[in-house]
């Protein structure tokens, strides 16, 4: 299997994803009070933690998706040597993961249709329910214009799951169409 791959999934599923599948980078993207550490096998410079609740509007006592978030996960997927696959996390695998999976794939595949990365998801993952701010921050951020918004519209909430299953994503995908 390539090692240019994005595995998504839940917390739960993090060691055994990372030593099965020879995961070699993961982002974490969970709220502040739940401590993940480094799984064995991954270099501390290759785990990016970014400490955010699952929250689309800003909410009294929880941190909402920011730019500096969408800003340092583009800038670790920008510099991902490929050496093995990447894994996203959150705590169930369903949104905040699954949005940082479309805006790692909308990073690596700047000429590709957003629509067609969002189908992407959706077929590797029907519960794929993509955080809605952190797209449309990365949206602004990588000059989209609306596009990624529009996407993630078009797919519509996955269903209703406690915790996805992992699934994976080429990371080559084809240029506009």
């Amino acid at each position: 299997m390539s090692r240019e791959r994005i595995i998504v999934g839940p917390l739960s599923a993090v060691d055994h994803t990372v030593d099965k599948a020879g995961v070699s980078h993961l982002v974490t993207l969970i709220n502040g009070e739940t401590l993940v550490e480094t799984p064995t096998g991954i270099s501390r410079h290759n785990h990016l933690r970014l400490s955010m609740n699952d929250i689309s509007a800003p909410q009294p006592g929880l941190i909402p998706p920011h730019e500096d978030h969408v800003a340092e996960l583009i800038e670790f997927t920008a510099g991902w040597d490929k050496a093995g696959p990447i894994m996203v996390h959150c705590w169930a695998g369903i949104s905040r993961s699954t949005a940082a999976a479309f805006i790692m794939l909308c990073t690596l595949n700047p000429k590709s249709n957003e629509e067609h990365i969002a189908q992407q998801i959706r077929a590797a993952s029907p519960t794929a329910t993509p955080n809605q701010r952190l797209v449309r921050l990365a949206d602004a951020f990588l000059k989209r214009k609306g596009r990624m918004i529009s996407a993630i519209d078009s797919i519509g909430r996955g269903q209703m799951a406690f915790e996805a299953d992992v699934f994976a994503l080429p990371t080559k995908l084809p240029a506009k169409t």
